[in-house]
């Protein structure tokens, strides 16, 4: 019981912190870019990228650094999760995910409680996504096969690279997206977009389990992102 604490303590605080730096990181940007978005975008991808690196080494060990639903779930379709504890994960990452946004608000001095107003719907966004997560879990089953020790820096790589080749800037998470709903700043979501994401990163996720398994079979359960 100790050691799911210690686990469940570990992907809440490792997503709330991946939720401060994406968030955080984009309100810093968007005040230093001087209106230059692609600039601000950069400012926002790099930390997003490197503190999952930070954070995947840290807690890898310990909770195997999902801070993803998605990632979650497909460990517990490839059944290296109980869905048990795939569900007490996803309720941790959520809660996790919440708490790093409100932190980014706090730090900035902006209102505790928001909704987000940006609208990022169309199809291009939703298969955008789900080519996101579809990579993101390919990047995990991968190295896990061929370079575990390798894992937290393809994750925070791909993240980094995602954010400019997909349309959507690689959300790839249904925690981060939830959250970022709750952000009426760069990095947010209007609510309206939210189910979608979600399901386009699922399906992305999904189909990265059937690809992976004819690729490389099954493999023990490593560390996630």
């Amino acid at each position: 019981m100790a050691q799911l604490a210690r686990r469940l303590a570990a992907e809440a605080l490792g997503t709330a912190f991946l939720l401060a730096a994406v968030v955080g990181s984009g309100i810093m940007a968007e005040r230093l870019a001087g209106g230059n978005a692609a600039l601000a975008l950069l400012c926002n991808t790099i930390p997003t990228g490197a503190i999952l690196v930070v954070l995947i080494l840290i807690f890898g060990p310990l909770s195997g650094a999902h801070f993803n639903p998605a990632v979650s779930l497909a460990f517990a379709l490839r059944r290296e999760l109980t869905l048990g504890c795939a569900g007490v994960y996803i309720v941790a990452q959520l809660a996790g995910a919440i708490a790093g946004v409100w932190a980014a608000h706090l730090m900035f001095e902006l209102p505790l409680w928001q909704v987000a107003t940006t609208v990022r719907i169309g199809t291009g966004q939703w298969f955008a996504e789900f080519i996101a997560a579809f990579g993101l879990l390919l990047t995990i089953f991968g190295c896990i096969v061929n370079a575990p020790a390798a894992t937290s820096y393809a994750v925070g790589l791909y993240i980094a690279s995602a954010y400019w080749f997909t349309a959507s800037t690689s959300f790839a998470n249904p925690a981060v997206t939830i959250a970022r709903s709750l952000s009426d700043t760069f990095a947010g979501i209007a609510p309206g977009g939210v189910l979608a994401f979600i399901a386009a990163q699922l399906a992305g996720a999904a189909a990265a389990v059937v690809f992976a398994q004819w690729l490389w079979g099954k493999n023990p359960a490593a560390v996630g992102g």
